[in-house]
């Protein structure tokens, strides 16, 4: 008789925990979790690409600094760019804090800045674009800035997708009762501004100028100073 009220118990348990299932995934909470990971998933590759860029960056200096000394200023600023980078921790709970994304996409934007007028300053200077190993990092850099526009992209959308679906009925319910609440996203107004690349540019320098038609180079004189 005990075994047959305890084989009812487990019955029962098992079907609570069933119902309990249909129940959440009919509510949307299995959605949430995925949407969740979609989104932790893309912030990962977010600052994977960024850090990528950071890594550059002391080298990139260093090049320059071999050939542009008195270029102070724009190295500076781009050294300490980097510094403000790697003082913020990008770690995964950030999306979850607006204003701290908010202090992670300003330094990133300023390192963009930095590097735009590096890659300006280098400009003027022929010695640096044909140096092998600048010439190296800023095929690096332009590679690594397209992957940041297309990691940052799928982050924009992956957000977009998880908020929407704790805003909607019957997600919100859920996502109120578990605690999960929107994530931050760039902004349109900073996507803008962040989403130009440094320009990178060494295309085959113009061609000289042609000598005019008609002009004739001036002959040698002949042995012994006499003309023919």
């Amino acid at each position: 008789m005990s075994q047959t009220k305890s084989g009812i118990h487990r019955l029962l348990a098992l079907l609570t925990l069933f119902g309990a299932a249909l129940l959440l995934g009919g509510c949307g909470y299995n959605g949430l979790q995925s949407k969740d990971e979609d989104v932790k998933a893309a912030w990962s590759e977010v600052v994977n690409q960024y850090q990528r860029r950071a890594d550059l960056v002391p080298n990139l200096v260093n090049t320059v600094k071999g050939y542009a000394t008195h270029e102070e200023k724009v190295l500076t600023e781009v050294t300490n760019a980097r510094a403000r980078v790697g003082s913020i921790q990008a770690t995964p709970e950030l999306v979850n804090d607006q204003e701290a994304m908010n202090k992670f996409i300003a330094a990133q934007r300023s390192m963009t800045g930095a590097l735009s007028r590096l890659m300006v300053v280098s400009e003027n200077y022929p010695n640096i674009k044909a140096d092998a190993s600048f010439r190296d990092l800023a095929a690096q850099l332009e590679g690594t800035e397209n992957r940041i526009t297309v990691a940052r992209n799928r982050y924009i959308d992956a957000v977009r997708e998880y908020n929407v679906q704790v805003r909607s009925f019957p997600g919100n319910l859920t996502a109120k009762m578990f605690g999960m609440k929107t994530k931050a996203n760039f902004s349109v107004e900073n996507e803008q501004e962040i989403s130009t690349a440094p320009k990178v540019d060494f295309g085959p320098p113009p061609a000289a100028p042609a000598a005019p038609t008609g002009s004739a180079a001036p002959s040698a004189p002949a042995a012994g100073g006499k003309s023919p």
